[in-house]
């Protein structure tokens, strides 16, 4: 399978790495800032496409990881984009998080061009990119998912189909309002201790065999108690998330307070100078209002 993966970010470098030592694949890679496509062609076996219709033009799969909504539309969308110039049956297989709206509308537009269409947002940070470990929900007709699994399974350790179009964005959505959730009970116990007079550490080791363990508290708890804020997924971009959670909320119905109020949170955090810290800052709130 001839695959071009577009987008070589903290998560894009590692996916397509996966990909091109893989037997079955030859991956052609391309980014805004062709620097990181030269890089990533120092580290691993594939080539670079120099330009985007260049890139696709002969692709049977596009991968494409970016950033949000419209970068999302200009890459599939204009003139020398991925739509008018991939191949009529390309599979097109998106991991970015992004508007459900989106994802419906540039589905649409591929298949007018006779390609198909898998949103695939993904779950496990910069670690599970580069461990292979990833948890990937995805969206579309089930012949176009079952075509993707192999890509996918080459950095996922679970692939889930969730339903038509749009239904992978949807489930991170509600991947990302959990985990805000989590983040900040545990960024309130972990303070409780502290202003109690607790060892924090103890505090974790007592209760992480109990209803209040979680993946964040063992894997997150050590590192927020010191301090540690460089562990992967991005404030700033858990802050674009939650935007997407909370405009889907309003077009659907749904009540989503806590989220609301987290994401002002992260505001709080951003101001703090934490854009980039990863998303377990939201302890350092906490601490700065003491």
């Amino acid at each position: 399978m001839r695959i071009a993966f577009i987008g070589l970010g903290v998560m894009g470098f590692p996916m397509a790495g996966h990909l091109a030592c893989h037997d079955d694949f030859s991956v052609r890679v391309y980014n805004r800032s062709p620097a990181k496509a030269d890089n990533w062609t120092q580290t691993h076996p594939g080539e670079t496409g120099g330009r985007l219709p260049e890139t696709v033009a002969d692709a049977d799969a596009v991968v494409t990881c970016v950033g949000a909504d419209q970068d999302l539309r200009e890459l599939y969308t204009e003139d020398d984009g991925i739509i008018a110039n991939a191949p009529e049956g390309t599979l097109l297989l998106d991991h970015t998080t992004a508007s459900a709206s989106v994802t419906r509308e540039l589905a649409e537009l591929a298949a007018t061009a006779g390609q198909s269409w898998v949103d695939a947002p993904v779950s496990g940070g910069q670690q599970g990119a580069e461990k292979g470990q990833l948890t990937i929900m995805c969206g579309g007709e089930r012949a176009a998912f079952d075509r993707a699994q192999p890509v996918l399974n080459c950095y996922g350790k679970a692939v889930h189909y969730m339903g038509v179009v749009g239904s992978g964005q949807l489930t991170k959505m509600v991947n990302q309002v959990t985990v805000a959730g989590l983040l900040q009970g545990l960024s309130e116990g972990l303070h409780f201790a502290e202003e109690a007079g607790l060892d924090p550490a103890s505090v974790v080791q007592a209760i992480s065999g109990g209803a209040a363990q979680s993946w964040q508290m063992d894997n997150r708890a050590g590192t927020m108690i010191e301090g540690e804020y460089n562990h992967g997924f991005a404030v700033d971009w858990m802050r674009k998330d939650l935007g997407i959670c909370l405009a889907e909320a309003r077009n659907n119905g749904a009540s989503l307070p806590v989220a609301a109020l987290i994401d002002q949170f992260y505001g709080d955090v951003q101001n703090l100078g934490g854009g980039r810290w990863d998303t377990s800052a939201l302890l350092e709130r906490l601490r700065a209002h003491t």
